[in-house]
């Protein structure tokens, strides 16, 4: 039998416990089938399957009373874990000083009578008992007690297939979980690069118009910004290929970077318009992130900034700080904002507004929803406030 460790480290061993959650879970009837034939083979009415906390005895099974429960500091099985015997047998605990004066004994239960073997996970942790009791005296045989132990490790056995199905389930789900982002990031990721076309279409449209009439200065600028539109839409769909390769990257790899440089990267990829000005933090500030999930967050807060303005002059304001835990970004803006009713909401699966942008567009209700879901991976989190008429402000925060 694995050593016993209780009695040098309660801190672990509670650790243990709690891994298996099984505290206050329901019935089972595999666990009752245990108890019932403990019972039957001791010949003795009352069996329990007990796990105890630093501060509860509970029953997982119990077969011959409706009790659930009991303080630790009243359970006999509190002394069963803690002797580093394979069994505790008290055959009369009104002779027995621990037991003499406990409330179980001499109150209304009257216990006479109680066997218990702890119940040692594969870490030697002793997690609770297997335990008969009777209001009368019994003497246990050498075969009842045998027969005790091994059903005791068939509990044990139960519990660690109980966790560790629990355990598959679990990874199962974040598989779930991390497809479906995979998928809102890929669709995200798509409408982001129209910004970027625009912006490449319309160059290209008015470069051309230019060059049919004569070469100016104008347009060597116009040059220019398709040139970087270009170079920026290259390195973001390599990105996305590199992730798509392996998307456990899109958290792990991350990069140290310089804020306002990684934002002028992303305002490159937007079509600003002439009425619209972007206001950047006036300190500069190096970033440890991920930076294909910072641009995705970034270009979609901010599209949606200058989407949903309809003021003669906006802005977008972006401002930062941070401290020993957290990154903390406001995105504010001077657009048509957004209800209250609406606040939670828009961090939904496929939620619109129904309103149109300045492009006569409408929202896909993708955008939001990955950034959140981005967040939420990056043990972050997002939140707006707003005045309808006035403007929005997004907070995000990114887990150092």
């Amino acid at each position: 039998m694995a050593q016993l460790l209780l009695r040098t480290n309660e801190e672990d061993r509670l650790a243990a416990l709690h891994s298996y959650d099984i505290f206050d879970s329901g019935e089972e009837k595999d666990f009752d089938a245990l108890t019932s034939l403990a019972s039957a083979i001791c010949q003795i009415p009352i069996a329990l399957i007990t796990f105890i906390d630093d501060k509860r005895q509970w029953f997982k099974s119990h077969h011959g009373t409706e009790v659930i429960e009991n303080l630790r500091e009243l359970s006999f099985c509190t002394h069963a874990i803690a002797s580093g015997e394979d069994i505790m047998v008290v055959p009369d605990p009104s002779r027995d000083e621990r037991f003499a004066n406990n409330p179980m004994v001499t109150g209304p239960t009257k216990v006479a009578f109680y066997a218990g073997v702890p119940l040692i996970n594969e870490d030697g942790y002793a997690l609770g008992t297997l335990c008969v009791l009777d209001q009368q005296t019994h003497t246990l045989s050498t075969q009842q007690i045998e027969a005790l132990k091994t059903l005791a490790k068939q509990v044990v056995d139960k519990i660690e297939l109980r966790r560790k199905v629990l355990t598959l389930e679990k990874a199962n789900q974040e598989l779930l979980n991390s497809n479906v982002l995979i998928q809102k990031f890929a669709s995200m990721a798509a409408h982001d690069i129209k910004n970027p076309l625009s912006t490449i279409m319309l160059t290209s449209q008015a470069l051309k118009i230019r060059l049919e009439k004569i070469q100016d200065e104008g347009c060597l600028r116009l040059v220019d910004l398709n040139v970087t539109s270009t170079k920026n839409l290259l390195g973001l769909v390599d990105e996305m290929l590199e992730y798509s390769k392996a998307p456990s990257l899109l958290i792990t790899k991350k990069q140290q970077v310089d804020l306002n440089s990684l934002l002028r990267k992303v305002i490159a990829m937007v079509a600003v318009p002439e009425n619209i000005e972007i206001i950047l933090p006036e300190e500069n500030h190096s970033l440890y992130v991920s930076i294909i999930v910072f641009e995705q967050i970034m270009l979609n807060l901010l599209s949606n900034a200058i989407r949903y303005n309809n003021k003669e002059q906006g802005y977008v304001k972006i401002a930062f700080e941070q401290d020993e835990e957290f990154y903390r970004f406001e995105v504010e803006d001077n657009g048509i904002g957004i209800a209250e009713q609406y606040h939670e909401k828009i961090f939904g699966n496929n939620f619109t507004l129904k309103t149109t942008d300045r492009y006569n567009d409408k929202g896909s209700g993708i955008g939001l929803s990955t950034v959140k879901d981005l967040l939420g991976v990056l043990n972050g989190n997002i939140s707006v406030r707003s005045v309808p008429g006035e403007g929005a402000t997004f907070f995000a925060t990114l887990k150092k």
